[in-house]
């Protein structure tokens, strides 16, 4: 049997920084459970935060990625964009670099995650506020 599943998830307001929400997005697709084989596709409906797959384990690499990523686009440039603030253009290039979507294969009723990998949002506004995902899983999934 074939599975379409596509929900909203809608983040609570989370710092400026990297922040793992693999167990969020599990929590709000028990349909995962039944899918063995698969993917899913993860989009971000903003353009100041991203998405990326990277370490779970060692919380120093998300604050070592956020500390480059302040690096590559600095608040204090000369910006052309400062209407909202000046975390917001940085926020924009840092969000064009990370990217707004991710696929991840699923099989054996999981994500196949490597060991290490963990999804994580990437809020680069000081005050981003909520964010709204859209996660979209296609599958084969097993029938009772």
């Amino acid at each position: 049997m074939t599975v379409w599943v596509q929900r909203e998830l809608l983040l609570p307001a989370m710092p400026r920084g990297i922040h793992l929400i693999t167990h969020c997005v599990q929590q709000e697709l028990p349909e995962l459970a039944s899918v063995r084989i698969g993917i899913l596709h993860i989009f971000i409906q903003h353009t100041s935060a991203s998405l990326t797959i990277n370490e779970n384990a060692d919380p120093d690499v998300r604050t070592d990625l956020n500390v480059a990523l302040d690096r590559l686009a600095p608040e204090n440039s000369r910006w052309t964009h400062t209407c909202e603030g000046p975390d917001d253009m940085p926020a924009h290039v840092k969000q064009s670099l990370m990217g707004s979507s991710l696929s991840i294969p699923v099989g054996r009723h999981q994500l196949l995650l490597g060991t290490w990998q963990g999804i994580c949002l990437c809020e680069h506004r000081n005050h981003g506020g909520r964010r709204r995902l859209i996660l979209t899983l296609h599958g084969d999934a097993e029938t009772d």
